[in-house]
């Protein structure tokens, strides 16, 4: 039986991000159904609060119990953004010896966590990279934002990265294009006649900002849709959101796309796509979901009626040595 190492990034810190941890988890139950043994490893970023910090863990674990993880997942603490240059030295709920026995007999790591540590990449006989971010990554590449340490293969959910033609270069690395598995075991595909509306589920808004020079990009599902916030009275096709609003800034947002026609619902993504993964998601009960946009620059005569708001993350920008 083939052993593989799953290199995550940042599930047991963001227990709030059910969609975040089910990437991951799809790519585990596949490889599960294809005969192989496999582990989950990442970095837990400590916080300095302890309370939140146990109650993010004793999620993660549940998690990890439920889906037949228990006992096989390896979770060291770091007190860095980015992970540290050396090897970890302790795992939460396992011993060193343990963690590095099974990396010195695993198969592969399958790793998507960009700036993984190199030391602890050295320790796998065979690595493979997934980048999940196409175009992003690239372009943190190109920019000397983020150093991939050396994979012996590189996979991409993106079609043409680095393919004649395309805008996306290729590093100098030979990508190959997969699609993102999707386990029916759990996410089954339904139909039901009476279906009207397109939906998207998503979160809304988030600090993340791209930084190319003197130029800062949001980098949000926000922006993207405030770019097509008139498309409801251009159709009769009914279009929907389930999404995660935090603020009082996020709900007047509401109320205005849905002024402009979008039906809106609300949800926690913990409970519909973490906690929850046997629920009916509002796209279920739909004829199909709209495809979530790649974020990009909306000039103003591009957003529509909804007003532009800084969140926050000018400045900072977004930090793909957290990725």
């Amino acid at each position: 039986m083939p052993t593989v190492v799953l290199a995550a990034y940042n599930t047991a810190g963001f227990a709030e991000g059910g969609g975040h941890f089910w990437v991951y988890l799809q790519y585990v139950l596949g490889l599960r159904q294809l005969g192989c043994d496999v582990y989950w490893l990442e970095g837990f970023r400590a916080t300095g609060r302890a309370d939140r910090e146990a109650a993010a863990l004793a999620t993660f674990r549940e998690r990890m119990q439920r889906y037949g993880l228990g006992g096989k997942f390896f979770v060291f603490r770091t007190d860095a953004e980015t992970p540290p240059s050396e090897l970890p030295t302790s795992y939460v709920d396992a011993n060193r010896e343990e963690a590095e026995a099974v990396f010195e007999r695993a198969d592969l790591l399958l790793n998507f966590h960009y700036a993984i540590s190199p030391a602890l990449l050295a320790r796998f006989r065979r690595t493979a990279l997934v980048d999940i971010d196409p175009g992003l990554l690239q372009f943190w590449i190109t920019r000397g934002q983020l150093v991939v340490p050396r994979h012996d293969l590189y996979f991409t959910i993106g079609e043409n990265v680095g393919r004649p033609g395309g805008r996306i270069p290729d590093c100098g690395l030979n990508w190959i294009p997969i699609r993102p598995p999707v386990c029916l075991d759990y996410w089954p595909y339904r139909y039901d006649p009476r279906c009207e509306a397109f939906t998207t589920v998503s979160i809304w808004d988030s600090s993340d900002w791209i930084v190319d020079g003197s130029e800062q990009y949001e980098n949000t599902k926000r922006v993207a849709f405030l770019g097509y916030a008139d498309l409801p009275r251009l159709t009769s096709q009914p279009l929907e959101l389930a999404l995660f609003l935090k603020g009082k800034r996020d709900m007047a947002e509401r109320k205005e796309m849905e002024r402009l026609g979008w039906r809106i619902l609300l949800h926690r993504v913990s409970e519909c796509m973490g906690e929850r993964p046997d629920c009916v998601l509002p796209g279920e009960r739909q004829a199909g979901r709209r495809p979530e946009h790649r974020p990009e620059r909306i000039p103003p005569e591009r957003r529509g009626n909804v007003p532009f708001r800084d969140t926050g993350g000018g400045g900072s920008g977004v930090r793909p040595d957290q990725r």
